[in-house]
């Protein structure tokens, strides 16, 4: 199983972070051991002061596929979750600084929170509505329809590079909004109304 995530896919992000708007996927991927599930707490790192959360829809694959082509991209993914893409921030910056890959900042122990899966809504080209509170309060809130790379074109790009099976995720980029927590935080996700994500800072 594998667990890729795309970066500054969401134009007032990408702003937010001061970098430039991307002109393809930036893909990265994160091992399974990123996992976090069934709402278990995130336990903060001794290796960072700075955590940041980044809410995402998760696409789960749901068949096999290399170079798939735009008109059965659809056909790849059948369910869909929320995501916490948990990141090192200042160690992302010391390895930005000095052009070194950041995969400590991103892909270490339990980064990739996932809530449990529900179906992919029939009307999902419409745009899927989601925000997050953190101690109650929205800090974020993201819609689809926003998307630089919508899931069909990831599946289609991804796949260039990369054999999808049944099982991989892809997580498919972070709304404004992004920001640190700390502990003691509690972090609750929601796709419209619907409440599937909790993730409390220990």
């Amino acid at each position: 199983m594998k667990i890729f995530c795309i970066g500054r896919n969401y134009a007032e992000h990408a702003k937010e972070l001061k970098n430039a708007i991307p002109t393809s996927p930036i893909i990265f991927m994160k091992p399974p051991t990123a996992l976090l599930l069934d709402n278990q707490p995130f336990y903060y790192p001794e290796f960072s002061n700075d955590i940041h959360y980044e809410l995402e829809i998760v696409l789960r694959i749901c068949k096999n596929g290399k170079h798939v082509q735009p008109n059965f991209a659809s056909t790849y993914f059948d369910k869909i979750a929320l995501g916490i893409d948990f990141t090192a921030r200042d160690l992302q910056e010391k390895c930005k600084e000095k052009g070194h890959p950041w995969e400590i900042a991103k892909a270490f122990d339990q980064s990739a929170v996932l809530s449990k899966m529900v179906d992919l809504p029939n009307n999902y080209a419409d745009g899927l509505v989601f925000h997050l509170l953190k101690n109650g309060e929205i800090v974020q809130n993201g819609n689809t329809k926003d998307l630089i790379f919508p899931f069909e074109d990831l599946i289609c790009h991804i796949s260039k590079y990369f054999t999808l099976q049944q099982g991989d995720l892809i997580y498919t980029g972070t709304p404004s909004g992004v920001g640190p927590v700390k502990i003691g935080d509690k972090l609750e996700g929601y796709i419209g109304e619907n409440h599937l994500l909790s993730c409390e800072v220990k």
